[in-house]
């Protein structure tokens, strides 16, 4: 089977403010739909968010609650991806054990309240 396309889908109650927060942070563009905004990124569509009046987010990194899902993005400049991340209106859940570690990360949430991690591993030698 080939796949024409792969798709990650959020769902937000708010659509301007998660397709705004997402293509900020991906250097996308929103193209809107009544109930339905795609981000494109370097031409080609990468994420989708789907109007749900009645999302409720999840409260990972509580236990009593799971991720639902997550993305990792892995960076090499931790701080300033941090910075925008704060900019376009996500926030801290998780701030990282020991930042100055080879590898580790910081877990966030955007406006809808989607878990993600900003990552960093080692240099290659």
């Amino acid at each position: 089977m080939r796949f024409k396309r792969r798709m990650i889908v959020f769902e937000a109650a708010d659509l301007d403010a998660e397709s705004g927060f997402w293509a900020g942070l991906l250097d996308g563009t929103v193209h809107k739909g009544d109930r339905w905004h795609n981000i494109w990124v370097d031409g080609d569509w990468q994420l989708g968010i789907q109007l749900a009046p009645h999302h409720v987010p999840p409260s990972w990194p509580d236990d009593a609650s799971s991720q639902q899902i997550h993305l990792d993005f892995y960076l090499e400049d931790l701080e300033a991806a941090h910075a925008r991340v704060l900019e376009l209106g996500g926030r801290v859940l998780k701030a990282a054990d020991d930042p100055t570690v080879p590898s580790g990360f910081r877990v966030y949430a955007d406006p809808a309240g989607h878990p993600f991690c900003l990552c960093w591993l080692p240099s290659p030698i």
